[in-house]
């Protein structure tokens, strides 16, 4: 019998796909046109097929396929892994089209990693393309040229940026936005998620901030942060990242930001390329932890470490890993998972991810004093997809905002469906994308505010410019940004724009 929760939209027709739940094959079967490692293909035996993810899944819900539900990908997956089906272009298709925004882990009550599933099986078809991969277009290897060689270092995509930002400087944006909108979808998009205003050249971060000695008990610091400043997040959101180190000082925090560290690997990771993803892993635990760290290894050693990363600024180990970005969080969170059949890197990768903390995790932590500054506005508050479901951090921003005299938060509906940012998602799949976007949009506008609060980069740029690709009259904004106003007064050096 068919529970109710199943049932897809009435207005779309459901496909099934059948054949696929056979028993799993004997030890030395030979296996299908996937191939999983055995701790990975186990993740599927873990599914029970029960139907309770398929509400949580954004795509299924917006289409009623059972091919790009949770439960429909698992079985394609673990029938390509037995052979029982091939990698046809309709099978590769609906894989491509799941977000992976890991929904269904927190709605799923067997535990199901499923990200672990779906990750593997787009770096083995990366690896080795089957034949019904479609030949790449100039577009696509342009676009793959913008995710994999230029995102993910600030530098390039600050020079990648330059003649964007010096178009903006002498008024020809909006040429440039004309001209753009006869060039394919996705190009289009990538122009369109752009702020409309930003610094020609973003300065970089220093690398040390001594804390508040007010807010430090006996004169000492409350705890040391190290933060990842992130790619794209140091270039177009680097105000973000000086509000919360201004917000860490005022908690007694002494911050330190690391100039050996790179992109988190998300972006590669996600889109298949592990070996440059393990390779920005390496890079990032070897900038943040010394040699020989181990989950409660000798302070000292660390210290000694982080004292030839940070030119002698620090006296002990980090307390906290720290990110504002919810999808560099995920991923630095999952850097035990990465490392652990290294054995000389694995103690420091799980030690690194016990350390990891999203911003508002911390500063709930560590209670500073309120800010009394009020601020008589209503907001809406969007749960990013791997701050919600990833790292399961919920109640955290909300408390953040709380503290803030004056505000009012409407209750979001549907406020932890993906708005289908999803990293690089809304440049490769446009379409599903946009009818995401549209719908989070929609129940933005019903609940009367004006203003979004997200705390993901990706999903403050896919909001913000899908929103005014609708005309709607949107502000989003990073809860650190709000909270640092509440604080402070309005930020100058975050007038950049309408993304926060």
């Amino acid at each position: 019998m068919t529970s109710t929760t199943e049932q897809p939209p009435a207005s779309k027709p459901l496909r099934v796909i059948d054949g696929l739940g056979a028993p799993t094959p004997p030890p030395g079967h030979e296996r299908g046109a996937l191939d999983l490692e055995q701790r990975t293909y186990a993740r599927a035996l873990d599914c029970l097929h029960c139907g309770l993810c398929l509400p949580a899944c954004p795509t299924y819900t917006q289409n009623g396929l059972e091919a790009d539900s949770p439960r429909g990908r698992i079985y394609l997956m673990k029938g390509l892994a037995d052979g029982k089906i091939e990698p046809t272009a309709s099978v590769l298709e609906h894989l491509d089209l799941c977000l992976d925004c890991r929904a269904c882990e927190t709605a799923c009550p067997s535990g199901v990693q499923y990200h672990e599933l779906i990750e593997a099986t787009r770096a083995a078809f990366t690896h080795h393309p089957p034949p019904a991969t479609k030949p790449k277009t100039i577009v696509d290897e342009l676009v793959d040229a913008m995710f994999f060689k230029v995102f993910p270092y600030p530098l390039r995509l600050k020079l990648a940026l330059l003649p964007m930002r010096l178009l903006q400087k002498i008024g020809l944006w909006k040429l440039a936005t004309a001209i753009t909108k006869l060039m394919p979808l996705r190009v289009r998009k990538m122009q369109q998620m752009l702020p409309a205003t930003g610094p020609l050249w973003e300065k970089p971060l220093a690398e040390f901030y001594p804390a508040n000695k007010a807010n430090c008990p006996d004169g000492k610091p409350r705890a040391t942060v190290a933060m990842l400043a992130g790619c794209v997040g140091s270039v177009l959101f680097q105000h973000v990242n000086r509000q919360t180190i201004e917000l860490l000082q005022l908690a007694g925090c002494e911050v330190i930001v690391p100039k050996a560290q790179q992109c988190c690997g998300a972006i590669h990771h996600h889109g298949g390329h592990t070996h440059e993803a393990e390779a920005f892993v390496k890079a990032n635990v070897e900038a943040f932890l010394a040699e020989g760290t181990k989950g409660s290894s000798d302070q000292a050693t660390e210290a000694q470490s982080l004292g030839r990363s940070v030119a002698g600024s620090l006296d002990r180990s980090p307390d906290y890993i720290l990110t504002n970005i919810a999808g560099c969080g995920a991923q630095l969170k999952d850097y035990g998972l990465f490392t652990r059949d290294d054995p000389s890197l694995a103690p420091r990768g799980a030690a690194f991810a016990a350390k990891v903390r999203d911003v508002s995790q911390v500063l709930v932590e560590l209670a500073p004093p309120k800010p009394t500054r009020e601020m008589k506005m209503s907001v809406t508050y969007h749960d990013a997809c791997h701050l919600a479901h990833a790292q399961r951090v919920v109640d955290p921003p909300r408390r953040l905002l709380s503290w803030i005299p004056g505000l009012k938060v409407i209750p979001l509906a549907e406020s932890d469906m993906c708005c289908g940012a999803a990293g690089t998602y809304n440049l490769s799949q446009p379409e599903m994308a946009m009818q995401l976007a549209e719908r989070k949009i929609a129940h933005i506008q019903k609940t009367g505010a004006k203003v979004c609060i997200t705390g993901n980069v990706g999903c403050a740029m896919q909001i913000q410019s899908e929103a005014q690709r609708l005309g709607v009259e949107l502000k989003v904004m990073h809860p650190v940004s709000l909270l640092h106003e509440a604080y402070f007064g309005a930020d100058p050096g975050a007038g950049r724009g309408d993304v926060a």
